[in-house]
Formats: structure tokens, C-alpha cells, sequence
């Protein structure tokens, strides 16, 4: 026994000696508390973008990920929107027939349109918000239901009211409440 103790000692030694920084390299740079300027140096590259919440996810074929996770904003609309459309109608009934529209009034090519492009707006002069009841895609506060909402525009149809199976996350709040000053974001468990 007193073997087997002796041999996990020196193994939890050997692995915190190994494991150990050796701040004794680091040069502090003046004028800024001794901190080291980061090195940004070198060939960086968009990995994801996800302005709104699973649409990159829902619509963008497996094939089509990379090109679309590295294509700014303003090109993906002329890129991919028939990619959304196409995946759109074959996903969702409430566009099964043309001039079908959702509870913004907007078809499918108008509807993927707007999400091909994948940022998030922002109103500034109003409330922001993901979808309130009035306002739609204004922005979006942490509360907002935002996979719900774009389930219930992607399969709720005019109305909200078809297919309510698809039309819902069952997700009605945060694990744990939002702070009401900065950073606002719930403490994690």
C-alpha cells in the first residue's frame, strides 16, 4: 500500500513540477501596467458567424459551411439565398404553395432573402427586441425567445398558428435570471 501511495505522490509531483509556468522570460512592456502587448501578427480567418441563432445551422448545406461562414454579410444575400429558399420550401409546409407567406407578410424568396444575409439589425431609435408581438428583428435583448421566434417563421405560417409541433422550442426562459445591471448576463451554475 505504502508503495502505491508513493508512486501517485510522485506522479501528482512530476505532473505539477511539468505543468508549471516559468514566468521568468516574461518581459513587461512599459506605459502599460506591465502587461505584454498582444501579438496580432500573422493570417487570421473567420471560423463562424452566427448573427442570427440557427440559420447559418438550418440553411446552410454541410457542403456550403466554410464559404458561407467567410462570406461577409453583404455578398452571402446574391450567394446563398437560393440555397435558403430551396431548404426552406422542403422543411416547411407553410410554404408549400407560391405566394405562401409568413406572419411578416413575407414569401419565401423575400423571407430568405432577409436571412441569408446573417446579421443582426438593430433599431436605434426604438425597442429592440427579436420579435415583442409588434416589433420584429430590431435587435435583440437576452430574454427574447429567438429560436422560437424563428421557428414560428420558418413553420407558423401567416398566423403563427400552423404547425404548432415545429413552431416552438418549449424554452420559455433562461436557466437563471438575467442581472439587472451590467454585465447582465445570469451568473453560471
Amino acid at each position: 500500500m505504502k508503495t502505491i501511495n508513493y508512486i501517485a505522490v510522485m506522479i501528482l509531483v512530476s505532473f505539477v513540477s511539468l505543468n508549471c509556468s516559468n514566468d521568468d522570460d516574461f518581459t513587461p512592456i512599459t506605459g502599460n501596467g506591465g502587461m505584454q502587448n498582444p501579438d496580432f501578427s500573422g493570417t487570421y480567418v473567420q471560423q463562424d458567424q452566427m448573427g442570427r441563432p440557427a440559420v447559418n445551422t438550418v440553411f446552410v448545406s454541410s457542403a456550403s459551411k466554410d464559404m458561407f461562414n467567410t462570406t461577409v454579410p453583404s455578398d452571402q444575400n446574391a450567394a446563398f439565398q437560393s440555397m435558403f429558399q430551396t431548404n426552406l420550401e422542403a422543411l416547411s409546409p407553410a410554404y408549400a404553395n407560391p405566394g405562401d407567406q409568413n406572419a411578416l407578410g413575407l414569401d419565401a424568396a423575400t423571407f430568405t432573402g432577409l436571412l441569408a444575409t446573417d446579421v443582426l439589425n438593430v433599431s436605434l431609435d426604438g425597442t429592440t427586441t427579436f420579435y415583442d408581438g409588434t416589433n420584429v428583428l430590431t435587435g435583440r435583448a437576452l430574454a427574447d425567445d429567438v429560436i422560437t421566434v424563428e421557428l414560428l417563421l420558418i413553420f407558423g405560417g401567416e398566423d403563427f398558428t400552423e404547425n404548432p409541433t415545429l413552431s416552438n422550442d418549449n424554452v420559455d426562459a433562461n436557466d437563471k435570471p438575467f442581472l439587472t445591471s451590467f454585465p447582465y448576463l445570469a451568473t453560471p451554475w
